[in-house]
């Protein structure tokens, strides 16, 4: 892959800083498709990102996984729930037994209750044989209970009575089963809110939030927008018998500065669609659904940032100060000349007394 070029004639000093940026480009990219590939085996697997706050929710999911505790994963619709409670099977000692998934908002509520306890022949009709529910199905292992604020409510007094006692009964049976079953529960709904409102039960959500793990927003995540976005390239690339030399820098100045209402799934749509439709060797702004916008690359810029950050904090004090610039340079920590040359320098007017 070519990093870039140099024109003859040869200065010596600059051939050699476009070699060192050559190679540490070329460590970063190794790096990178180290990570990836080492992913595979981790009980993390699929879960990517270097900021604080997913480090924090990461580090949370190594020390609850290896327990039996309950767990309520909060997080808005497409940040990766369900990937967080494989990670937290995959860490206990039920790893080797199945992982049951249930979405309860995408069943009618009707059939909810015969999906998640199981149902004994002729308890209905169409119940021509008996059925194990999810619950039985996870015997041994996980039930992960997705969108878990959307149960109904004469649905939530069940689950309630299943999680104090860990027993339950068929729908039109007569004798209780007792499971042994870890409840791993998810929403993006605020359950807080559902309370008050009384579609949530209180002391249900007691019962599923012995420990509850937040998984941030991506527009939160300082820093792994852009990860995400190389390791989605990479891997639709390989699906797709593609080969991209990347983004362009207006490609990535938008992922960066794009607030992505709809998290990661939202970014992996969008790489996804891009690499399908690209026509060049590298994937472009508009490639992405964006429109080149300059101000975003010029946002990056550390002296625009400087210098934006410096007019505002002056403005700032001097409005504070009402425009006295002995008081504002005194609260600015500089002298009055530093503050007159500065006001001079970035172009603002000046201060009046």
């Amino acid at each position: 892959m070519v990093h870039d070029f140099y024109q003859k004639p040869i200065e010596p000093e600059v051939l050699g800083l476009i070699v060192d940026r050559a190679h540490q480009l070329y460590e970063l990219e190794e790096e990178n498709r180290n990570l990836i590939s080492g992913a595979g085996g981790s009980p993390l697997k699929g879960i990517i990102g270097t900021s604080e706050p997913m480090l924090a929710a990461c580090r949370l999911v190594e020390k609850v996984g290896p327990t039996d505790a309950t767990s309520l994963v909060l997080g808005e619709s497409g940040t990766g729930k369900e990937l967080f409670a494989r990670a937290l099977h995959r860490l206990s000692s039920r790893s080797g037994e199945a992982f049951v998934a249930l979405n309860c908002a995408a069943i009618p509520e009707n059939l909810l209750e015969s999906e998640l306890f199981g149902y004994e022949k002729g308890a209905f009709t169409g119940a021509v044989k008996q059925t194990k529910g999810k619950i039985e199905a996870a015997i041994g292992g996980t039930l992960f209970l997705d969108e878990i604020g959307d149960m109904p409510m004469p649905l939530q007094a069940k689950m309630l009575r299943f999680l104090q006692e860990r027993v339950i009964e068929r729908l039109g049976g007569r004798s209780t089963i007792e499971v042994d079953v870890r409840i791993i529960c998810a929403t993006h709904r605020d359950l807080g809110q559902l309370i008050e409102s009384g579609e949530f039960r209180e002391d249900l959500f007691f019962r599923i939030s012995e420990i509850v793990i937040e998984i941030p927003a991506l527009r939160e995540r300082v820093g792994d927008k852009a990860m995400l976005a190389q390791t989605f390239l990479d891997d639709f690339s390989k699906r797709h018998g593609r080969s991209f030399r990347g983004f362009t820098d207006s490609a990535r100045a938008e992922i960066d500065a794009y607030e992505w209402p709809g998290n990661v799934r939202e970014l992996e749509n969008r790489i996804k669609r891009a690499v399908v439709l690209a026509d060049g060797n590298q994937i472009l702004a508009t490639d992405l659904g964006f429109t080149e916008d300059k101000d975003h690359i010029q946002q990056l810029n550390l002296r625009n940032a400087r210098e934006k950050a410096e007019r505002e904090v002056i403005q700032r004090a001097l409005s504070i100060c009402n425009s006295n610039v002995t008081h504002a340079s005194e609260v600015l920590g500089i002298s009055r000349p530093s503050l007159y040359s500065l006001v001079k320098k970035l172009g603002m007017p000046e201060p009046e007394k």
